[in-house]
C-alpha cells in the first residue's frame, strides 16, 4: 500500500481575492510562501519517500522549501494540474453570475455534469489524475509520497477514491486548506482509505494553529 499525502499549494493572489484560478499560472502571496515553509517543516519531520508536483508555478513554489528541507528531487507531472475553469478563470462568483448566470447555476446544481463554459469536464480531470496516482503507486508500492497539487482536482480524486459521486465534491469537501495534510492509503485500484483530512501542517511542529477560514471556497 502507498500512503498518498495530497496537499493543496499555498495561497495565491487570486485565491486571496476569491478568484477561480484553475490552469492560470498565478504566484503565491507572502502568506502562501509562509504556508509552504510550514509544510516543509512537516515534511522534514515526516520524511516522505518521494515528492510529486503539479507543473503550475504555485505548486512548484510551494514544493521548493520541501526540496530544500528534505533533499527530495521533485517530479513534475502535468496530470496533477488543476482543472481548467474555462471562461471562469480569473473571475469571482459575482463576476460569473453577471457573465453567464444560467451556466453558473447549473454548475452549482451539479458540477460534475455541468462544468463552467469552455472548462474541463470533471470526469476527464479524474481520469488523468487517477492515471497519475496509479503510477505513483507502481513506483512507490510501500512508500509515503507527498503530492503538491490543487484543491478541486484533489477533492474530485477523494470522491472517486471514496466511491462518492463526483457531483458531491463541493458539498462533501467544501474546503481544502492551503498546505494542509490530507492522506489516503492506496492500493492501486479505484478505492482508498482516508487516514486524515485537512490537518494543518503547523499542528505537527508547534506552529500556531491557523485562524478560522471565513472566506468562500472558490472552486
Amino acid at each position: 500500500m502507498t500512503d498518498l499525502v495530497l496537499v493543496r499549494h499555498g495561497e495565491t493572489i487570486w485565491h486571496a481575492e476569491n478568484r477561480y484560478t484553475g490552469r492560470s499560472d498565478i504566484p503565491l502571496t507572502p502568506r502562501g510562501r509562509e504556508q509552504a515553509e510550514h509544510l516543509a517543516a512537516w515534511a522534514k519531520h515526516a520524511r516522505p519517500d518521494a515528492l510529486w508536483v503539479s507543473p503550475l508555478r504555485r505548486a512548484r513554489d510551494t514544493a521548493q522549501p520541501i526540496v530544500e528541507a528534505t533533499g527530495l528531487e521533485p517530479r513534475e507531472d502535468p496530470r496533477l494540474r488543476e482543472i481548467d475553469f474555462g471562461r471562469g478563470e480569473g473571475l469571482t462568483t459575482a463576476d460569473m453570475r453577471d457573465a453567464f448566470p444560467e451556466r453558473l447555476a447549473a454548475f452549482y446544481a451539479d458540477p460534475a455534469r455541468h462544468h463552467l463554459p469552455d472548462g474541463e469536464p470533471t470526469a476527464e480531470a479524474v481520469e488523468r489524475g487517477m492515471a497519475c496516482l496509479r503510477e505513483v503507486h507502481r513506483l512507490h508500492p510501500d512508500g509515503r509520497v507527498l503530492i503538491v497539487g490543487h484543491s478541486t482536482l484533489n477533492r474530485l480524486l477523494l470522491c472517486h477514491l471514496s466511491g462518492v459521486p463526483l457531483s458531491e465534491y463541493r458539498r462533501l469537501f467544501p474546503l481544502m486548506r492551503n498546505c494542509a495534510i490530507t492522506e489516503v492509503r492506496y492500493g492501486g485500484g479505484d478505492r482508498a482509505a482516508l487516514l486524515q483530512f485537512n490537518t494543518p501542517a503547523e499542528a505537527f511542529d508547534g506552529f500556531p494553529a491557523p485562524t478560522a477560514v471565513t472566506e468562500e471556497e472558490t472552486p
